[in-house]
């Protein structure tokens, strides 16, 4: 082990160990039976997450739910925890309903309501920490959908500070529809209550472009944020999909993508296996998964849990 690696693993340890265990009040005992033999064998269960039994909130116009998003993001009275929640659950009911009606009116409303939960986390770092904390664990498509979303904008706040050269709102709002394209998929896919075969796992691996492909089409997004939907499944190491770029191949904005969504995917509870605890997710992707991700990209995104 070098030093670089020595010192990533001290922090992981020094700063993670009691503050993760804020985020989830899985047990030491529930811990242990969550942490696979192998980081790969969990990295082949990335893509067979479901939507099963969806807990749809009750239906409203896209320009409501939108003005729900807003309306808390911009809120003076709340205090940080209660305004993350309010956050959270109006961004979750916003995309519950996307993925139902995904036309381009609605499309173009939830990048509205995006934009103001970009520049919430942005200038409100109480609200946006509380907001890392408030993320559901079970597994939806709508939820891992707003999870990546919060995830993916924390770090590039972390990253990029206040470089005026990053569009931070297209950022989030391509991090935030990234699995849009799923909804091209076969619901019996989606909603399959265990892992896919062959077959399925290869009509899965498609949604990355189509979910480029509706952003496009639409015109919401310009190419360089929509490039989150194409490549949040490409890995540093060239394993990925859909095209097996590798290192300087794949734009920083879909590592960052990448890193958000193993990082949620790995915590959600699934019909089929229970979701790690942060810390374990975070040793999991540090040890047995390092060579999917930019180091110093993951090392930046351990530190978002500091706090």
């Amino acid at each position: 082990m070098n030093n670089k690696d020595g010192a990533v693993d001290h922090e992981v340890k020094r700063v993670l160990q009691e503050q993760l265990e804020a985020l989830d009040d899985t047990d030491d005992e529930d811990s242990s039976r969550h942490s696979p033999s192998r980081g790969e064998k969990v990295l082949a269960e990335l893509a067979t997450l479901s939507h099963a039994g969806s807990k749809t909130p009750l239906k409203k116009s896209s320009q409501h739910l939108t003005e729900a998003v807003m309306e808390a993001a911009r809120s003076t009275t709340l205090d940080p925890k209660q305004k993350a929640q309010a956050v959270y659950q109006h961004s979750l009911s916003l995309f519950s309903s996307l993925f139902e009606t995904p036309t381009a009116d609605f499309i173009k409303n939830t990048k509205s309501a995006v934009g103001s939960v970009v520049e919430m986390i942005l200038e409100d770092d109480d609200t946006a920490i509380n907001l890392l904390k408030v993320t559901s664990h079970d597994y939806y498509t709508y939820t891992h959908s707003v999870n990546v979303g919060v995830l993916a904008v924390c770090l590039a706040k972390k990253l990029y500070k206040n470089k005026s050269s990053h569009n931070m709102r297209e950022f989030g709002a391509g991090a935030f529809l990234h699995d849009l394209g799923k909804v091209k998929v076969d619901p019996a896919i989606l909603n399959k209550p265990s892992r896919l075969d062959e077959w399925e796992m290869k009509r899965m691996r498609t949604h990355p472009y189509q979910s480029y492909r509706i952003l496009m089409d639409t015109s919401q997004l310009s190419e360089e944020c929509a490039i989150i939907a194409m490549q949040h499944h490409e890995r540093e190491d060239g394993t990925g999909y859909p095209r097996h770029l590798k290192g300087n191949e794949i734009h920083e904005y879909g590592k960052i993508g990448c890193i958000a969504d193993v990082y949620d995917a790995l915590t959600a509870k699934r019909v089929y296996k229970e979701g790690m605890p942060p810390f374990k997710a975070l040793q999991i992707m540090k040890n047995e998964m390092i060579h999917h991700f930019e180091r110093e990209m993951f090392e930046n995104f351990v530190l978002l849990f500091s706090k």
